[in-house]
């Protein structure tokens, strides 16, 4: 399973526009082979003293994949570029974090350590 997180970081006042299109898109996206999740979150007041300063122009795209093949394919897909050409005018810059759970991580590099040593 691969996790994705998006930080969409937005030319101030234009984040209710970028959400609008977001929201067409986010089911095209869950039809997709492979998707599990994906969807938008903002910031919420918490007041929780380690929380982070509130930021009205970031959005945070929360994903999950099958595989890093069907986040690939995502990437590709034809929706994804007409999605991306529609917001590139509120689009400051986006970075991704692309993670796979901890134990699966684990078992991982176990099982490669395992391999290694029967060599």
């Amino acid at each position: 399973m691969i996790h994705v997180i998006a930080t969409v970081e937005l030319h101030p006042g234009t984040r209710d526009r970028f959400l609008h299109e977001f929201a067409l898109l986010e089911p095209l996206v869950r039809a997709e082979d492979g998707c599990l999740e994906y969807g938008a979150a903002v910031d919420v007041a918490s007041g929780l003293p380690v929380q982070a300063s509130l930021r009205p122009d970031v959005v945070i795209v929360i994903e999950k994949w099958t595989t890093l093949e069907a986040l690939m394919a995502h990437l590709a897909a034809p929706h994804m570029k007409g999605y991306r050409e529609r917001v590139t005018a509120h689009v400051i810059g986006t970075t991704l974090q692309v993670l796979a759970p901890a134990a699966d991580e684990h078992a991982s590099r176990r099982g490669a350590e395992a391999r290694r040593a029967g060599d």
